[in-house]
């Protein structure tokens, strides 16, 4: 069962955390994990209800993260960010619900997670 947290998954730490304040800045719960696997974990025992995903990280890339959750048979709503060209290209290649392209206005986010998750 989702628990209502969101989670926020970047290798980069400023990034990672100036997102997670600013959505726990605007009531949510926030979980963070710094690549792939870490996420996998933490959607394992938190079971978050929105994950942010960004592509590119070292040790589980965004695809595969995505590839594990599909293989485990979880469906979150996923969020890709990236600064990628491509970035819609790559949402669609992992099933995302959504993409923020790099850098993004926090309206934007804010507006992209109300449309997604359950209220706080």
């Amino acid at each position: 069962m989702a628990n209502n947290s969101i989670l926020v998954v970047d290798d980069d730490a400023a990034i990672r955390d100036l997102v997670a304040d600013a959505l726990k800045d605007e009531g949510y719960r926030v979980e963070t994990a710094s690549n792939g696997a870490e996420a996998i974990e933490v959607v394992e025992h938190a079971r978050p209800s929105l994950v942010l995903l960004d592509m590119r990280m070292p040790v589980l890339d965004g695809w595969g993260f995505a590839e594990v959750m599909r293989e485990r048979g979880v469906r979150l709503p996923i969020v890709v960010m990236t600064a990628a060209e491509n970035a819609q290209r790559w949402c669609d290649e992992v099933g995302g619900d959504a993409c923020l392209a790099k850098p993004f206005d926090l309206d934007d986010l804010f507006g992209t997670v109300a449309a997604l998750r359950p209220a706080r």
